[in-house]
């Protein structure tokens, strides 16, 4: 029987077990994007994603067929099992090699871009951490070459990873690009759907550059913070105080020390 789920970036129609996502918008290049990553995930590690099936890339609107994988989303606080279970499928996806990849887009435009359309606020802490991001992507650490080359999901909303009770499996790849750890692990912890997870024993599984961690971290809750001001894409989506939540992380990651 078939279903239609609709989501804010494409179209899901679900079939006999076949999942076919129709795009609103392919500005970025995000089927051709999603077609090669799962194909080159598929292809070394088969069960982690969907199988892709078909890409009518040179249609309007472009679409991706897949099969559908089992397990439900992911939503926090995760339990140790599950965290147990994310670090295996990402160590999985992070071993799949990504040079043939286009690089996943720059997040300081990306956060500086977010930030300045929707100008300051009046006043409060989310003016104060508007000011302090300006400020701290100003004197950002200059760009260093990614530490290892990864295959980057590029889009870690916890509802992107399937949890079926013992694994993980991991959906959407429609900002796929190549990536590396840091900047990965970044984008995760940073995503508004992290908040009730405790990362604190979970980062340091992964060996890699803090500060370049922590600059990823700035960047990312940079974004968020403009996503969250008045008129932005998540503003009306969260419950109330969560700009200002998210301006203290602003402040806090953003300091003399980031």
């Amino acid at each position: 029987m078939e279903r239609e789920l609709v989501t804010h970036t494409h179209d899901l129609t679900v079939d006999a077990g076949v999942l076919t996502k129709q795009y609103r918008s392919w500005a970025r290049d995000e089927p051709a994007r999603e077609w090669a990553a799962l194909s080159l995930a598929h292809a070394h590690t088969a069960d982690l994603v969907p199988r892709p099936l078909a890409a009518r890339l040179d249609e309007r609107p472009p679409s991706v067929s897949m099969t559908v994988v089992p397990g439900e989303p992911l939503r926090g606080p995760l339990t140790a099992d599950q965290l147990d279970a994310l670090e295996t499928a990402l160590r999985r996806l992070w071993a799949v090699p990504a040079d043939g990849l286009p690089a996943r887009r720059s997040t300081s435009d990306l956060a500086r871009g977010r930030l300045t359309a929707r100008g300051r606020p009046e006043g409060g802490r989310a003016a104060r951490a508007y000011d302090a991001s300006l400020s701290w992507l100003d004197r950002m650490p200059a760009h260093h070459p990614y530490q290892q080359t990864v295959l980057g999901h590029g889009d870690p909303n916890l509802a992107n990873y399937l949890w079926d009770g013992e694994r993980v499996r991991i959906v959407d790849f429609e900002d796929a690009g190549r990536s590396d750890v840091a900047l990965e692990l970044a984008t995760l912890v940073e995503h508004l759907a992290a908040r009730h997870t405790d990362w604190d024993g979970f980062l340091p599984r992964f060996d890699v550059d803090p500060d370049r961690l922590r600059a990823a971290r700035a960047l990312w809750a940079i974004f968020w913070l403009a996503m969250l001001l008045p008129g932005g894409a998540s503003a009306d989506r969260n419950p109330p105080g969560a700009l200002d939540e998210q301006a203290e992380r602003v402040l806090g990651l953003c300091g003399p020390t980031g």
